[in-house]
């Protein structure tokens, strides 16, 4: 569908209303809970693409590299947020951050040959996890009062990192229980995830990019698998992240853990529909 189409229906301003509404959400969402709100713009930017017209074969993997191109400067900012307020711990960053970024790497090179559909699954596994963590939140449980030594948490490192870039996701989902299980506080875990985040979303960006380059049926204003609305949803997002730092210093969580549980058991429902409608 070329833009003037698009703009000729009434089906681009409810997209627009979308992605200003997810890239708000997704931002505060970020500082709050140090998920990096691919979370929220997942789902939302895989309806979006699919009401424009955006061919099934690539819909999954444009959402991806999207997101990623969002959640890239709004992890930067809300690192600096916790950064500021001292929640930072940069040993941990040191320790996981090479492993982290060799996961990213192996998880673009899995995703550039990947159906939709392998990537529609990733999402309903670790998707239904996390809506099963957010549903418990329970930050008190513990492993030890240490984080483990080498090679434990590198290899968890590691393993975030793919999986992470395969749900276009922050990487903090799995990082702050993984703290916390270790004896990190709660807040302390939530800053450190979004340098994690950083570490993931940047690379990733650039990887979804570079590997859908010269990809058939991409839609247009796309660079590789990264569509220009990015650039509506990115300012929004970096706005809103300084709300959520704020707000993760002043509140319990609980209720909004619950609801974003909800939020998540629905998209995966979502794309399990889509999954066995296709099958």
């Amino acid at each position: 569908m070329d833009l003037a189409t698009f703009l000729s229906t009434d089906t681009w301003l409810t997209i627009i209303v979308l992605l200003a509404l997810a890239g708000t959400l997704a931002g505060f969402l970020s500082g709050l809970l140090g998920i990096g709100g691919g979370g929220v713009l997942v789902p939302v930017l895989y309806e979006a693409f699919g009401a424009v017209g955006v061919s099934e074969d690539v819909r999954m993997h444009i959402t991806l590299g999207t997101t990623l191109a969002v959640i890239a400067p709004t992890v930067l900012r809300s690192l600096a947020g916790h950064h500021a307020r001292g929640s930072v711990d940069t040993n941990v960053i040191q320790r996981m951050g090479p492993w982290i970024c060799l996961g990213v790497i192996i998880g673009i090179l899995i995703a550039k040959d990947a159906s939709s559909e392998f990537l529609r699954w990733i999402w309903v596994v670790f998707g239904t996890a996390l809506a099963i963590k957010m549903a418990i939140g329970r930050d008190d449980w513990r492993i030890a009062d240490e984080l483990p030594k080498p090679p434990q948490l590198e290899v968890s490192a590691f393993g975030i990192g793919i999986v992470s870039t395969l749900m276009g996701i922050g990487g903090a989902t799995f990082t702050v229980p993984l703290l916390t299980l270790y004896g990190r506080p709660l807040l302390q875990a939530v800053g450190t995830a979004t340098g994690v985040g950083a570490i993931i979303a940047i690379p990733g960006l650039i990887g979804y990019m570079v590997s859908g380059w010269n990809v058939a049926n991409l839609p247009s204003y796309t660079l590789g698998y990264v569509h220009a609305g990015a650039l509506l949803i990115m300012p929004l997002s970096i706005l809103a992240a300084p709300f959520g730092v704020r707000m993760a210093h002043r509140i319990s969580k609980r209720r909004l853990e619950i609801a974003f549980a909800i939020f998540i058991a629905c998209v995966v429902a979502r794309f399990l529909w889509t999954l066995l409608a296709s099958a």
